[in-house]
């Protein structure tokens, strides 16, 4: 093993990375014990507690198809990293990355570990009873208090700073999660026989509008919270400036050193053969879906990210080439790879009892449709 000396002491950089390392115990996501799926316990009037959303959503609709469990990493950290310019300012001056690759101790399995976080912690506010999604809110929440500073951008000072446990940074961190999650799910999910197609505009506004419970529990400013698709479109305008496409977002204030570039160059100065285990994943979340992924955002997002007129073309035309192999990334085998190494145990439990609640839900309501059909005005008497 290789070692680096740093200003907090002699440190280990160069790890051997073992298949035990990279899939990880319950402890890499877990808070709060094990949580409690939806439905797993009940309100004080004896219903069950279904938590933010529960079964016959379309936000679950959307949330606990494969596809969506496949890609919305990608689209989530596509969108954060590159479109919401205070996400990644707090990312660049205090996320343990950085860090780490400013004392020069980082390595492949701290990146592939900071990634497999991003949906795996938010599972459980998206898929367990209230307390749970309580719990882990405040938890989060509480995280993010350490995160604030006071610039975004150093080529635009006006801009000020950020602080991600704050109303408006908080709604926004919730709104480019949920928002991606319906895009990719419209743009790659295989279902009801047919190709990707898009929600009716109903279906799309209730899904913002089911939003609403989430962006309240981190603590959204309430006259901000959208409840349909024109919303969420008006505050993008409102919130227009923190969208801007930036080259100078990653520069570091007080050095000016472009805190991605450090990532990559430390992690590569630190690599070591076993290290593929967690960099093969790790692509295959991030640059092997990128482009196609990107394309299915929407064309102010992919403008944000500062993509020109010809990239931009080359995105949505990579989102429709790709459907054959979306198709087969969503299938039982690779979405259990990326489940177990991306959302890990408890998500899965958490995913399994969802899917069952939902479709036992959207049975009985078809159940309950036929039956008013039949027994309405018009139907034969017996």
């Amino acid at each position: 093993m290789g070692t680096v000396a740093t200003g907090h002491g002699t440190r280990t950089a160069k790890i051997k990375i073992t298949r035990e390392d990279l899939l990880g115990t319950e402890r890499r996501w877990r808070r709060f014990g094990e949580p409690t799926p939806a439905g797993g316990s009940l309100n004080e009037d004896g219903t069950p507690d279904h938590g933010l959303f529960g079964p016959g959503s379309v936000v679950w609709e959307v949330l606990l198809h494969p596809a969506t469990v496949v890609f919305l990493n990608a689209a989530q950290g596509a969108v954060q990293t590159k479109g919401y310019n205070p996400i990644n300012a707090g990312l660049r001056d205090r996320d343990p990355m950085a860090r780490k690759a400013r004392e020069g101790t980082l390595n492949m399995l701290d990146v592939f570990d900071r990634l497999s976080r991003n949906s795996g912690m938010h599972a459980p506010m998206w898929l367990g009873d209230t307390k749970t999604a309580q719990l882990m809110a405040k938890h989060l929440h509480n995280i993010h208090k350490k995160v604030a500073g006071d610039v975004i951008d150093i080529a635009r000072p006006e801009l000020g700073g950020y602080a991600a446990s704050e109303p408006s940074d908080a709604m926004w961190a919730a709104l480019t999660e949920m928002h991606p999650m319906l895009r990719v799910y419209e743009a790659f999910a295989f279902r009801d026989g047919r190709k990707p197609h898009r929600l009716s505009l109903e279906q799309r506004d209730r899904f913002i509008a089911e939003s609403a419970a989430y962006l309240r529990l981190v603590g959204a400013p309430e006259e901000d919270i959208p409840t349909s698709m024109a919303e969420l479109g008006a505050l993008y305008e409102k919130y227009a400036d923190l969208f801007e496409p930036s080259r100078t977002v990653n520069l570091t204030p007080g050095t000016g050193e472009d805190w991605f570039k450090l990532v990559m160059r430390t992690v590569k100065q630190n690599f070591h053969l076993s290290h593929l285990r967690a960099l093969v994943p790790y692509l295959l979340q991030t640059a092997v879906v990128e482009l196609p992924v990107t394309g299915a955002l929407p064309a102010r997002t992919r403008r944000s990210m500062g993509l020109g007129p010809r990239r931009d073309k080359a995105a949505v035309r990579a989102a429709k080439l790709f459907l054959p192999i979306a198709w087969l990334m969503q299938q039982g085998p690779y979405e259990r790879y990326i489940l177990r190494r991306m959302w890990g145990p408890d998500s899965i439990r958490l995913l399994e009892s969802a899917r069952r609640l939902h479709e036992q839900t959207l049975a009985q309501r078809a159940i309950g449709q036929l039956v008013g059909n039949a027994t309405g005005p018009s139907a034969p008497t017996a």
